[in-house]
């Protein structure tokens, strides 16, 4: 056998091995990661973490709505701008800003009430039922304001002024932070923290080590805690600020995380 021969051999055994290596290292990389990717319920621990944050409002909001009835549209909104413009420069000399009063309703609707038509002699001793018709009777136009206050301090006198003003109702009143996304970061941070403590405690008693998370998931439970009002500024379910400036408790606003984290274990 001549040696160009013997080295095309050689050269299609190497070509063959080549192959076959690329072939037998791409199969084993896809083994490696089906292996990884496999349900890490067999090889791993979940646990469950909490955290909490609390924080003092810093801002208050509440609505008022302002309502006059009149025999003409354009007199019942007279009526209204009048007391709105008597409100909005009241709230200037409060030093609320023109950007945290936002009008919500703006609405006018007919007025009616109902007559009785006599068709009948009427006695005291015989009086036949009469048939009743409902009759328009001017209209009712109202406007709806909702105010942001940022000196939480200041809601109370904000509230009896815009009472004092003429505001015919007053609802909605409620307590936030300006930045609630740092107030939930905080409670995920104590929580996340809370539930790797676990977990390493877990590993330690369980004789393996935590290899990395393979699954995360938080729910939140968030709001401001119940804000009580004195006696004597409630009148029939609405606030009645004609006597002096109602206290506001403002409370706190409390955010609590729950985590589940799953850990792949060795």
């Amino acid at each position: 056998m001549q040696n160009k021969e013997i080295s095309d051999i050689y050269k299609w055994v190497w070509i063959v091995l080549i192959i076959l290596a690329v072939f037998l290292g791409a199969k084993t990389l896809g083994e490696l990661k089906s292996l990884r990717n496999t349900d890490p319920a067999y090889n791993s621990i979940t646990v469950t973490g909490d955290g909490e944050a609390v924080s003092v409002p810093d801002i208050a909001t509440f609505s008022f709505t302002i309502s006059a009835d009149a025999q003409s549209v354009s007199d019942a909104q007279k009526k209204v701008a009048e007391k709105v413009g008597v409100i909005l420069a009241s709230l200037e000399d409060l030093d609320i800003e023109e950007k945290d009063i936002k009008t919500t309703n703006y609405s006018v609707w007919p007025k009616y009430s109902y007559e009785t038509v006599m068709l009948y002699p009427c006695t005291p001793y015989n009086c036949p039922p009469s048939p009743g018709k409902q009759v328009q009777d001017g209209y009712t136009a109202n406007h709806s304001i909702t105010v942001k206050v940022r000196k939480t301090e200041d809601v109370g006198k904000v509230l009896a002024d815009v009472g004092d003003s003429g505001a015919t109702n007053l609802s909605g009143i409620t307590f936030t932070v300006d930045d609630p996304d740092k107030l939930t970061k905080e409670a995920r941070a104590k929580a996340i923290a809370n539930a790797k403590e676990k977990a390493e405690t877990l590993a330690e008693e369980l004789d393996v080590k935590l290899v990395r998370v393979v699954s995360f998931s938080d729910s939140t439970d968030s709001g401001p805690m119940p804000v009580y009002m004195e006696k004597e500024a409630l009148n029939m379910g609405e606030f009645n600020f004609s006597k002096s400036v109602p206290t506001i408790p403002i409370g706190e606003n409390k955010v609590k995380i729950v985590v589940n984290i799953t850990y792949e274990i060795r």
